[in-house]
């Protein structure tokens, strides 16, 4: 029995092309009647996709009709098919995010790559940070925090020059963007069951922002942020190029 195929592709005029390419040779199936959904485009649309079939349970292979594409295989018209009865299955768990403004709102939304805490005003942000209730930093002076995945260590977390994390390592990073004070904290690598608090000192005039795979909310005054293994995205890749060997390469350019 051949695999079932639901194609999704972003509004770039290169993966609407690959769509209409792949969909002409391998047919095209709604996503509650297929057995996986390949993605085109770049890493951005492969966190979009992810996100919004989350419920459908269904393994995602992505095809890099974008820009960066660390989150997707090479692309190509031919051998679908085999590629994907071929492809090794990773599974990523997402970080959740609680964030509360400064009316009362709490705003939940989830994140495959990071939870982040940008400064959304002139001045530098003021932040106090906890670990599992336990008070670890009064003040952190900075443009921003965030605290990534395994899966997007390599993401805004190594352009803060955060540390690089094996898919497998339990391990979530807490990375400073530009740290004034304490001036050379660069974070900490902490267990992926804990559970970190970031309250925003002086909200009012240094206004801060929370962001959770680019989904934002603006006049946060609290954010709190934890691992939620009760929710798994598939994510296939070729043999010889899934997330592990792709972060071990990051570290050797």
């Amino acid at each position: 029995m051949s695999l079932r195929i639901a194609f999704a592709a972003s509004t770039a005029p290169m993966a609407q092309a690959a769509r209409e390419s792949l969909t002409r040779q391998y047919g095209d199936h709604a996503e509650d009647g297929a057995d996986v959904i390949v993605a085109l485009g770049g890493d951005g649309f492969m966190l979009h996709t992810l996100h919004r079939t989350q419920k459908l349970g269904l393994p995602v292979y992505g095809m890099n009709r974008g820009t960066v594409g660390f989150l997707m295989n090479e692309y190509s018209d031919y051998g679908l098919t085999e590629r994907l009865e071929a492809a090794e299955e990773t599974v990523i768990n997402p970080l959740s995010m609680n964030a509360v403004t400064m009316d009362g709102t709490v705003h939940r939304e989830l994140a495959i790559n990071e939870v982040s805490l940008l400064r959304a005003g002139p001045q530098a942000a003021r932040l106090r940070i906890s670990v599992d209730g336990r008070l670890r930093m009064a003040e952190l002076v900075c443009d921003g925090a965030l605290v990534s995945t395994p899966a997007g260590s390599t993401a805004y977390n190594y352009s803060a020059h955060g540390a690089i994390l094996p898919i497998g390592s339990d391990v979530l990073a807490l990375t400073a963007m530009s740290a004034f004070r304490p001036r050379r904290w660069r974070g900490a690598l902490l267990p992926n069951t804990a559970e970190v608090r970031f309250e925003v000192l002086d909200p009012a005039k240094r206004p801060v922002m929370a962001e959770a795979d680019a989904r934002s909310v603006r006049d946060v005054v609290q954010v709190d942020i934890r691992s939620e293994p009760s929710i798994e995205h598939r994510v296939m890749f070729d043999p010889g190029h899934g997330l592990e060997e792709r972060l071990l390469q990051e570290q050797f350019v």
